[in-house]
């Protein structure tokens, strides 16, 4: 099984790139944005690699990191979702706007890329819930909150969202409601105010 490339780009389609690694060139099937990720012929690259394998074929399909491929692994998990669908996913978003679309229940958000419709959509905003990488849950969903300059990542966030996981509610489902009730409270609010606004969230 193959895991990594590191080699340089020698061409490129509109699904795939060949990297040439000592002279043999693999063709590596990957997302559009993983595609416009890479430098031009020539330049150096590394990918992590999934490899899949059938009765007549040995396919690979590159991402631009180990945290990319294993939202791949997770989206092929979905019922309905087949490698062409997942790579679409990807094209259209980051695993970041991945795992916060998620933790918020964002269909329309996953909807947009090519391939889903809004069923697709669902069962992979429902079936992923609390299946994110590790580091992709709480972290990118609060820094989602405010602006480039925001403090996101506050005390009474950390400390609501804590409150909810007590309480028995899914991680990410707790940080998406924490993260709409920021929104929808003032910068400074406490973490009391943020735990009671989370649960009218959670009941919406």
């Amino acid at each position: 099984m193959i895991g990594k490339l590191k080699g340089m780009v020698d061409s490129t389609g509109e699904d795939w790139v060949v990297v040439d690694v000592g002279g043999v060139g693999y063709h590596v099937t990957c997302s559009r944005r993983t595609l416009a990720a890479l430098p031009a012929p020539g330049g150096a690259v590394t990918l992590s690699i999934e490899t899949k394998m059938s009765d007549d074929a040995i396919r690979l399909i590159g991402f631009t990191s180990d945290g990319e491929r294993e939202w791949f692994r997770l989206l092929l998990g979905v019922q309905g979702v087949g490698t062409r669908v997942a790579l679409g996913v990807l094209g259209a978003l980051t695993p970041a706007d991945l795992a916060r679309a998620i933790a918020l229940d964002d269909k329309k958000a996953v909807s947009a890329a090519p391939g889903v419709g809004p069923k697709v959509a669902a069962r992979i905003v429902a079936e992923l819930k609390d299946k994110a990488p590790a580091g992709a849950g709480l972290a990118v969903v609060l820094n989602g909150v405010g602006g480039a300059d925001a403090a996101p990542q506050s005390e009474p966030m950390r400390d609501a969202v804590s409150a909810l996981v007590n309480l028995g509610y899914p991680q990410a489902q707790a940080a998406g409601a924490v993260s709409s009730a920021a929104r929808r409270l003032d910068d400074d609010a406490s973490a009391e105010a943020l735990i009671r606004q989370g649960l009218k969230e959670l009941a919406r």
